[in-house]
Parts: C-alpha cells; sequence; structure tokens
C-alpha cells in the first residue's frame, strides 16, 4: 500500500526572457515590506493582489496564496493611555505589526499608486473590511503627529468598515490582534469610473496567522522516555497526536542545563528520534513540534526531562520494582519526506548542446528522506514523476524531457539500499520522468532506518522552445 507522499517543485530557467512578474507558490510572509492590499485595474476590472516585496525582485501574489504572519515577537502591550483603551485593560497583551517598518516584522500596508488618473470618479477607489473571522478582534489604525490613534478599520463597532483611498497612494497602518491564532480578513475594493461605470472586486479573502500558529485542538505528546537511563542505552523518543491527521513534518529541540533556549536538533525530520545516553545528557529537555504543508507550527508537545545515572548506582537492592509497558495502536510506518525550506531545484538557463539540436541543462534533486519503522521490515521502493512544464505566460513543454540519475546519499547500519536505474530525458524516445522512476529502493528485510537519496537532474529541449520560465511539480510517493 501507499503510505507516504510528498511533492518538490522545480523550475527550470530559459537562456532568454525575463521572470515572470507573478508568483504561484504558497508563501508565508513574516518579515519586510509588504503591500498587502494591493488595487489593481485592467481591462476594464479592479482586482486586489499581494505586492510581496520580502523578495528580490518583487513579485505579484494571488491573496489566496499568501499567510501574514505576525510572529509571537509582535506581541506588546496595551499602554495606559485613554485613547488606546479600544485595545484593552493597560498591560494587556496584543499582537501588532507597526505603522513604522520594524525589520524583524511583517510591514503590510495598501497601495494604489498603479491605478492611472482621470479614470475614476473623484480619482479614488473604496476599499473596505467587510468581515472578519478569527478568534478576536482587529484594528487597523494609524498614529498621528503625536502618537494617537486614527481608525482606519475596525471589528469591536461592527463591520464592513469603509475607506475612500485615492489613486497614486501607497500607506501603512498599524495592524492589531487581540489574540493567537488565524484570521480571514474580507477586503473588498470597489470605485465608480468617470462615465459612471462601478466597478467591484467582490470580497477577498486575507489569511493572517498570529503567534505560533499551534492549533489548541490538537495536542502532541512525546512517549517512549524511561524513568532513568544508564550512559550507552539506546532513547527512542516517539511523538504522536491525539488525532489522526496527515501532516508528518517534525522537528525535534533539546535544551541541556545551562542553556538559554531549545535549539533545534538537526536531521530529525520524523515522528521518532533515537539516539544514546551520555553522562552529560542528564537533565536535557526535549520536545516536538509539527509543522503544516507550509511549514507553520500546528502542536507542540510539553518537554520531557532526560535522566542519566551514573554508572554503579543500581539503587536499593532490596526494592522491588513494577514494570508498566504502553503499547500505542502502531505498527510502524514508511514515511517520505522533503525539508519544506529546501524543496525548490532551480535549474540553471538552458545551452544549446554539443550536437547542435536540443537545449540541455542539468542540476541536482533536493535531498528525500525515507524513513521505515516498520518490525514487519517488508522493504519498500520510492518512486518519483513529474508533471508537464508550464509557464505563467502561456505554454509548456512535456515532463518527458526531464529525466535522472538516482543516488543514495546516506543510509543506517544495516539497511540495503539501493539507488535506482538512470531514466534518460525522452528528448528522442522514451518517457523521462512523466511516467515514473525509480529513485530508490530497498528489499525485504533491509529497509528499516533511515535513508537520504538524491538524484542528478538533466532536461534536453527542442531548440525552439520558446524563452521563459517554466515550473513543475515532481511528485515523491514511497510504498
Amino acid at each position: 500500500m501507499t503510505v507516504a507522499a510528498t511533492a518538490a517543485a522545480l523550475l527550470a530557467g530559459m537562456a532568454i526572457g525575463a521572470a515572470p512578474a507573478a508568483a504561484a507558490e504558497k508563501v508565508v510572509l513574516s518579515q519586510g515590506h509588504t503591500d498587502a492590499v494591493d488595487v489593481h485595474y485592467e481591462n476594464g476590472a479592479l482586482s486586489l493582489e499581494v505586492h510581496d516585496d520580502t523578495v528580490e525582485p518583487s513579485v505579484m501574489r494571488d491573496p489566496a496564496d499568501v499567510t501574514f504572519h505576525a510572529l509571537p515577537a509582535s506581541a506588546v502591550q496595551v499602554p495606559d493611555i485613554p485613547q488606546y483603551s479600544f485595545l484593552g485593560e493597560p498591560g494587556a497583551t496584543v499582537w501588532l505589526l507597526p505603522q513604522v517598518q520594524d525589520p524583524n516584522l511583517l510591514w503590510p500596508g495598501w497601495n494604489t499608486t498603479t491605478l492611472p488618473g482621470g479614470v475614476f470618479a473623484g480619482d479614488s477607489v473604496k476599499l473596505s473590511l467587510v468581515d472578519v473571522d478569527g478568534p478576536g478582534d482587529v484594528w487597523v489604525f494609524m498614529s498621528d503627529a503625536i502618537g494617537m490613534p486614527l481608525h482606519k478599520f475596525r471589528t469591536d463597532d461592527g463591520l464592513p468598515d469603509a475607506l475612500d483611498v485615492p489613486v497614486h497612494t501607497h500607506a501603512h497602518a498599524n495592524w492589531a490582534f487581540s489574540a493567537t491564532g488565524t484570521y480571514t480578513l474580507r477586503f473588498q475594493a470597489d470605485a465608480t469610473l468617470t462615465d459612471g461605470t462601478k466597478l467591484s472586486t467582490g470580497p477577498v479573502d486575507y489569511t493572517f496567522l498570529v503567534g505560533d500558529g499551534t492549533d489548541p485542538d490538537l495536542q502532541l505528546d512525546v512517549y517512549g522516555l524511561a524513568d532513568s537511563y544508564r550512559p550507552g542505552q539506546q532513547v527512542n523518543l516517539v511523538a504522536m497526536t491525539d488525532v489522526e491527521t496527515d501532516l508528518d513534518h517534525f522537528h525535534w529541540f533539546s535544551k541541556c542545563p545551562g542553556a538559554a533556549d531549545f535549539a533545534v536538533v538537526s536531521g530529525e525530520l520524523t515522528f521518532s528520534y533515537q539516539f544514546t545516553a551520555t553522562a552529560d545528557l542528564d537533565g536535557c529537555q526535549y520536545k516536538a513540534v509539527l509543522y503544516d504543508d507550509d511549514h507553520r507550527a500546528v502542536a507542540e508537545a510539553d518537554p520531557v526531562t532526560l535522566v542519566v545515572e551514573e554508572e554503579g548506582n543500581p539503587g536499593d537492592p532490596g526494592s522491588s520494582q513494577s514494570i508498566t509497558a504502553t503499547i500505542r495502536e502502531t505498527d510502524g510506518a514508511l514515511v517520505l519526506s522533503v525539508d519544506p525550506d529546501d524543496r525548490t531545484v532551480n535549474l540553471p538557463p538552458a545551452t544549446v548542446g554539443a550536437s547542435g539540436d536540443r537545449l540541455e541543462t542539468s542540476g541536482a534533486l533536493r535531498p528525500v528522506t525515507v524513513t521505515d519503522t516498520r518490525a514487519t521490515r517488508p522493504g519498500w521502493n520510492a518512486s518519483g514523476s513529474v508533471s508537464d512544464f508550464a509557464a505563467n505566460a502561456g505554454g509548456g513543454f512535456a515532463g518527458r524531457y526531464l529525466g535522472w540519475t538516482p543516488q543514495v546519499l546516506g543510509q543506517a547500519q544495516g539497511q540495503g539500499v539501493v539507488a535506482g536505474p538512470v531514466a534518460a530525458p525522452g528528448f528522442t524516445t522514451g518517457n523521462g520522468l512523466s511516467r515514473g522512476a525509480v529513485l530508490g529502493a530497498a528489499p525485504a528485510g533491509s529497509g528499516r532506518g533511515t535513508a537520504q537519496l538524491g538524484a542528478e537532474l538533466r532536461l534536453e529541449l527542442p531548440s525552439e522552445t520558446a524563452a521563459g520560465q517554466y515550473a513543475a511539480t515532481l511528485t515523491l510517493t514511497a510504498i
């Protein structure tokens, strides 16, 4: 049966042509400048987009592809100033993205600078916050010259709230939230043309994540820690949720005595974590955090503390011990994963090959991790198939032009993982990766453990392929 699957995006840049003006991947914006509500007018219609200035060069994005993250560091205390009592009692916590840029936080604003003059009645558009779904109240306000609030949008006195925005306006404000969690803000832009024609974008959803983003309804716990260990014993930790979930990307964190905070354990990305107890690990704490597909933390386990006893301390030989074993309902799992922060392959611009009849480029697949914890040791097979390549401006080419040479980058002691066969690009014959090809496999009895796979990618295209930037999705599956 298929037990795990994930996907990695591939980008192929051609030798001629500018980068696309719009980006289609889903992103989380947490630092830097963005015109969150960017009003556009094209072909007789109004639209709302996101001008993402956190990347170079900046790109336009669909609001549906963006999550705006107010980091935990955005938490501030309500000042003891009567004019700010709308935020709550003095000293209460709110999460604020400030009007004046803080390089450590997101700096969202609204923008009409691309709108032409003389087209709209009054040379302005109406921007409205029509509805908000979320765990608390939302306030969007500016601060005047002496620091007093000038309200633009607020949920505590009812919605919708509307704001007339002149064309050629670029503005920033304070965005405040009363509670952590996920909010949906629905903005709408309306305008009247000088000939009386009325235009509207209709409500457009914007997603804001406030705080660390953990889900209070999803409980994560760490199992497997014994009361104590002797140096040299194996520690086997397992993180499990209280309800079933398809999410399978974890990070493990540790904090030993004297450390100021938890630090991520490099390379540990699955639900299990094994290591050897040593005397200097006595008192260290460990916890696991579960992430969604956008690498947002959705559940965090309470830390567990490791106790390592020195050799020669057997305790009271006259006392007896009661041993209790708890077995969770699981027979292990086969998990295939890629690092969400390292899942994009940017192939170099293609050049004419030595034969003169094709364009060629090559690169490396980002590492793919396969972890098998099944006690039955049935073996496994990891494979990949690529979609056709498409360009934002239209057009594309078949996925069969992409091939690979698989590699085993690393494996656990005792595993017998082997690389899959070469899948040549289907420039003249063959299907390349379009119909699937084996990346790596482990025969029965030798697949248990964690292995890392990779591949050298090769793209060969007809020389008449139009210039541009193309993207495809490589779907990876383990069975």
